[in-house]
């Protein structure tokens, strides 16, 4: 059983920045696949991006939606996950919310069937 709790969410001016956090307990070792989902209202929830570790560090994926605006990161001993967002826009208004999926280590993308855990979620609000 993995537990999620998300924080960092706000409201923040456009082309402001907010970096999120999720601390993951329940599970010794978090180098599994792990990502960051958001939904807003009246729209279907986005992958947003996602890691996992390979042989040679990270590898992420992102949304075309925030490509080169987002960066997701995290510190394996402090089993905590993280997602920088720069250049915020008000189409990134949404709930944000942590996964993971400790089922796999080798292969991780930003389907929603892909993850077996979820936090609760941390809103963003970003304003013109």
């Amino acid at each position: 059983q993995v537990q999620l709790v998300e924080g960092g969410g706000g409201s923040v001016q456009a082309g402001g920045s907010l970096r999120l956090s999720c601390a993951a307990s329940g599970y010794s070792d978090s180098r599994y696949c792990m990502g960051w989902f958001r939904q807003a209202p009246g729209k279907e929830q986005e992958g947003v991006s996602s890691i996992r570790s390979g042989h040679n560090g990270d590898v992420t994926t992102y949304a075309n939606s925030v490509k080169d605006r987002f960066t997701i990161s995290r510190d394996n001993a402090k089993n905590t996950l993280y997602l920088e967002m720069n250049n915020l826009q008000p189409e990134d208004t949404a709930m944000y919310y942590c996964a993971a999926a400790p089922r796999f280590w080798s292969y991780c993308d930003r389907a929603r069937t892909t993850f077996e855990y979820w936090g609760q979620g941390t809103q963003v609000t970003v304003v013109s």
